[in-house]
C-alpha cells in the first residue's frame, strides 16, 4: 500500500512512545471547541509590564538579537540573571561561567537531564511532577523514581522518609520543583535542608526547578536549594521569565550553577535550540532589572485572584488547598460525588463551561493523583468572576 513502510516497528521511539499528546493541548482545545473558559493552561490572558514589551521593541529595531545570539545568551541577560540571584538570594555567580541562558525553563530542564544522566541512572521526582520531567528523564535513558507529595493538613506534604527510601546506589540525581505545580505547596527551609543533608551525604546532583519564585504568598519564603550548605557545587538551578513577567511565549529561562554544571548542560543545549528569542533577551535582561514594588504588585495582584477563584471553588462545593505558591489551585473533586479526574475533566466544558486539568497525568502513581483538579488563576479578574461563577452555578445546591 502506497506510504507503508516494511519495518513491523512502530515510527516513535519507545521512550517516548507513553507519553503521546499531553493533556494541556487536549483540553485547550476542548476550550476552543465548546466556548468554554480556559482555566487549564498555566499562561496569562495579558500581557506583562509595558517597558518590558518596549525594551523587546527596541532590541528588534536597533537590530540587537535579530540575528544568532551568542551560544550561553547575550552577555547583557546573563549579567542580569547574576545580578538577580546575588541581589535577592546572595547568590554569587559569574555571568560567562555559571549562567546559561535557555529556550524556556523546559528546555533548560532538558538539557540539564540529557546532560547528566545517562541511561540506566535513576532519577528522584517529586510526584505529581511537571509532564516534561518524564519525558526528558525518559530521552535521557534515566528511570524515573517518583516521591508522591501527600495531602496534609490543607496542603500536600514531602514525606522525608519516603524520599530518603527512595534514593539507592543507582540514583544519580534528585528533580525538585519549588514553588511545586500543580499542587502550590511551596517546601520549608526545614525540608529543604534535609533534602541538601541527603543530596550531600549520598553524592548526588540536584535539578531544582524554581520558576515560580516571586509567586509564593501568606509570607511564605522561597528558599534557593543552592544557597544550603554543601549545595551550590552540586545544584542546578532553572528559572524562568515567563511566569515572573506574564510574557509566556518569548520562551526565556536560564540555568545558574557551579561551572562544569553550567557547561555540561550548555554541551547538551547547544544540540537543541542553540539559541533562541533573541531579541527577548535583551528585554528581559531590563525586566529583572525592575524595582522590588512590581514584585511586590505581583504578587498582590496574584494573590488576589487566588483568593477569588479558591473562593469560587469553595462555594461550588470542591474541597480546594489554597496554594502557598504558583499560579494554580488543586482542588479535590470527591465533595462532589466524584472521583475521576479524567472523566470529571472531559465532561467540565459542557456542564460548566470552564475547562481543567486532572493532576493525575502529573503522577505514575495515577490512583493517587485520580481526585485532584488544577484550576490556573492567572487570567483576568472578570474571566475568574466568571468561571466561580459557572461553577457555582454548575455544582452548588
Amino acid at each position: 500500500m502506497a506510504g507503508m513502510t516494511s519495518s513491523a516497528r512502530p515510527f516513535l521511539n519507545r521512550r517516548l512512545a507513553e507519553f503521546g499528546t499531553t493533556i494541556f493541548a487536549e483540553m485547550s482545545a476542548l476550550a476552543v471547541r465548546t466556548g468554554s473558559i480556559n482555566l487549564g493552561q498555566g499562561f496569562p490572558d495579558t500581557d506583562g509590564p509595558e517597558e518590558v514589551r518596549e525594551a523587546a521593541v527596541r532590541a528588534l529595531r536597533d537590530g540587537r538579537g535579530n540575528q544568532y545570539p551568542p551560544g550561553p545568551g547575550v552577555p547583557e541577560l546573563r549579567t542580569a540573571v547574576a545580578g538577580h540571584q546575588q541581589r535577592l538570594y546572595g547568590l554569587t555567580y559569574d555571568p560567562d561561567t555559571e549562567v546559561l541562558v535557555t529556550a524556556g525553563a523546559t528546555e533548560a530542564i532538558a538539557a540539564s537531564l540529557l546532560a547528566l544522566v545517562e541511561p540506566g541512572d535513576e532519577v528522584v521526582a517529586l510526584e505529581p511532577y511537571y509532564d516534561s520531567y518524564a519525558a526528558c528523564i525518559a530521552m535521557a535513558g534515566g528511570r524515573r523514581v517518583p516521591v508522591t507529595l501527600r495531602p496534609h493538613e490543607g496542603s500536600f506534604r514531602l514525606d522525608l522518609d519516603e524520599l530518603r527510601d527512595a534514593v539507592t546506589d543507582r540514583t544519580r540525581l534528585l528533580l525538585i520543583n519549588t514553588p511545586h505545580n500543580p499542587t502550590g505547596t511551596v517546601l520549608t527551609r526545614a525540608e529543604l535542608t534535609a533534602v541538601a543533608e541527603l543530596a550531600v551525604e549520598r553524592d548526588l546532583l540536584v535539578v531544582t526547578d524554581e520558576v515560580y519564585e516571586h509567586l509564593v504568598f501568606d509570607g511564605v519564603e522561597h528558599v534557593p536549594l543552592a544557597t544550603l550548605p554543601g549545595m551550590r557545587e552540586r545544584t542546578v538551578t532553572i528559572g524562568s521569565a515567563g511566569k515572573t513577567f506574564s510574557f509566556t511565549g518569548w520562551k526565556v529561562g536560564w540555568v545558574t550553577g557551579a561551572p562544569d554544571l553550567v557547561a555540561a548542560a550548555r554541551s547538551a543545549k547547544q544540540y537543541l535550540t542553540y539559541v533562541a528569542s533573541g531579541p527577548f533577551q535583551y528585554a528581559v535582561a531590563e525586566a529583572l532589572r525592575l524595582p522590588d514594588s512590581y514584585f511586590a504588585d505581583f504578587r498582590a495582584d496574584m494573590l488576589a485572584k487566588r483568593n477569588l477563584l479558591a473562593g469560587g471553588l469553595e462555594q461550588a462545593g470542591f474541597k480546594v488547598f489554597r496554594p502557598a505558591g504558583t499560579y494554580f489551585i488543586t482542588t479535590d473533586i470527591r465533595p462532589l460525588g466524584e472521583s475521576d479526574g479524567f472523566a470529571f475533566c472531559r465532561a467540565l466544558p459542557e456542564r460548566a463551561g470552564v475547562v481543567a486539568i486532572p493532576n493525575a497525568v502529573f503522577y505514575d502513581h495515577r490512583e493517587a493523583g485520580a481526585p485532584f483538579v488544577r484550576f490556573a488563576f492567572c487570567k483576568r479578574t472578570e474571566v475568574l468572576t466568571d468561571a466561580a461563577e459557572r461553577l457555582r452555578k454548575a455544582f452548588a445546591h
